[in-house]
């Protein structure tokens, strides 16, 4: 079941982000007023912030050192997978993570979230800067698309998009569990790490590009084929593949 004051905290997020952290929940309530017609008591604000851990910057740095406020934005969780890569059904476990895609002098970022029953991609975005936003919109969409998630296991590496308080709030008021790899495992990972690897290899070093916009296409129409059409070597029952 969704945390009920999900919604409102999401509403309320995006006022706190603007104000660079610096609207406590009075304010929020005026703009939520001013800005977006919304009428919300500025109690119930304080509570929901209280409750996610919206901490407004200017009291962070009066009452807290730097290490104690990096905690407090910090959020590292253990293991669930210990490198278990199969489960019988959907939607049991998802793994993602981000990847460059070079060009030249180009690069964007493309976040992935596959299912580790079907090995297909459960959703991705395509970015122009590594983003906080990227990951958040890669997860959305996924939550968009499948709706029986309660008790899936989200695994990913310590990168900052995933440590955040916001990252986990989403995955927390969906009843799904974080899970992270160790520092300097990736093969605590190795599934996504492995798709990535074989994207790259059947798009960009098996064609010859003009721009990175061409690549970026190419990027695109391998995941659909991916998803849709693409023979994965996990349906041929093999016990010592990936993808």
């Amino acid at each position: 079941m969704i945390d009920k004051d999900y919604s409102d905290y999401l509403v309320l997020y995006k006022v706190f982000e603007k104000s660079n952290k610096t609207y406590g929940y009075r304010r929020i309530s005026y703009a939520l007023l001013r800005d977006e017609g919304i009428v919300m008591n500025h109690k119930k604000v304080s509570r929901i912030m209280k409750k996610y851990g919206l901490v407004v910057k200017h009291t962070q740095l009066s009452h807290q050192s730097k290490t104690s406020r990096q905690l407090h934005d910090t959020t590292i969780v253990e293991n669930h997978l210990k490198r278990k890569f199969n489960f019988p059904k959907r939607n049991q476990a998802w793994v993602t993570d981000i990847t460059y895609l070079i060009f030249g002098n180009q690069r964007r970022y493309l976040s992935t979230i596959l299912d580790l029953h079907t090995r297909k991609v459960v959703s991705y975005k395509i970015g122009l800067i590594n983003s906080n936003e990227l990951v958040y919109d890669t997860l959305h969409d996924a939550l968009n698309k499948e709706k029986e998630v309660y008790g899936c296991i989200l695994h990913s590496d310590q990168g900052y998009q995933y440590t955040s308080k916001h990252y986990q709030v989403i995955c927390q008021s969906h009843g799904i569990i974080t899970s992270m790899s160790r520092k300097g495992n990736p093969l605590d990972n190795a599934v996504i790490e492995s798709f990535h690897s074989l994207l790259k290899k059947e798009t960009l070093y098996n064609n010859q590009f003009t721009s990175i916009y061409d690549y970026v296409q190419s990027v695109i129409h391998w995941l659909d084929f991916y998803n849709s059409d693409r023979i994965h070597l996990s349906q041929t029952k093999s016990r010592h593949v990936f993808i």
